[in-house]
């Protein structure tokens, strides 16, 4: 039996997925990201390895994507993140011809063609505002886990705007309106509002009809 190993370096976090050669999940792992990229996927590789049973170096192929898809020294391949999400989605969902892949450091809309193959994507210029990261800054200043952002903003009864593009600016924004008194929820709110916005866009930029199946 063979084993597969993916390895997803991303700006905001490690994870690794063990398969065998029928496509099984064995073991997987997720951790922080670090600045030593190696280091940080060689420790998520033995620990996805841990969870399946198996020593590293029973890993027969590793593939690595990601922002630091090409640190990992152990790599057989490096796939790019779009062609990775694009793939990944035709997968699970045959008939998806959009996904909107939301990460810490970029949001990436992308169009698909037959067999799950990239059509066309866009991808935020606008530093974090667009991205995971901005939701990590929201919940630091506002001093709420981020785990709980989601439920916190269902309780918005009057969401607050942030219109400004850039993450700094947008913090500022959030400050206006502590200062005002508005509630952590209708802030938390309105920042999930300019993300889901900012978003929309780029799905528009790539073709999206708005047509969305379930």
């Amino acid at each position: 039996m063979a084993y597969i190993a993916g390895v997803d370096l991303a700006a905001g976090a490690v994870k690794t997925v063990v398969i065998d050669d029928d496509g099984r999940i064995l073991g997987t792992s997720h951790m922080r990201s670090q600045a030593d990229f190696d280091a940080v996927g060689r420790r998520s590789i033995a620990a996805a390895c841990e969870d399946a049973g198996i020593r590293p170096e029973d890993v027969d192929y590793i593939a690595s994507t990601g922002l630091g898809r090409y640190s990992l020294t152990d790599r057989n391949i490096q796939i790019t993140d779009l062609t990775c999400g694009a793939q990944g989605a035709h997968f699970l969902f045959p008939e998806a011809r959009f996904v909107l892949d939301m990460g810490a450091q970029s949001t990436r809309a992308i169009a698909l063609r037959d067999g799950g193959k990239v059509k066309a994507f866009r991808t935020n210029e606008k530093c974090a505002a667009g991205s995971g990261g901005f939701l990590e800054r929201v919940a630091r200043y506002l001093e709420v886990p981020l785990a709980e952002l989601g439920r916190i903003s269902l309780e918005a009864k009057d969401p607050q705007p942030i219109s400004s593009v850039c993450a700094v600016l947008a913090e500022s924004e959030i400050i206006n309106h502590v200062s005002e008194g508005k509630s952590v929820a209708d802030i938390v709110c309105g920042a999930h509002g300019s993300l889901a916005g900012r978003a929309m866009s780029q799905l528009k930029l790539v073709g999206f009809d708005d047509r969305v199946s379930t």
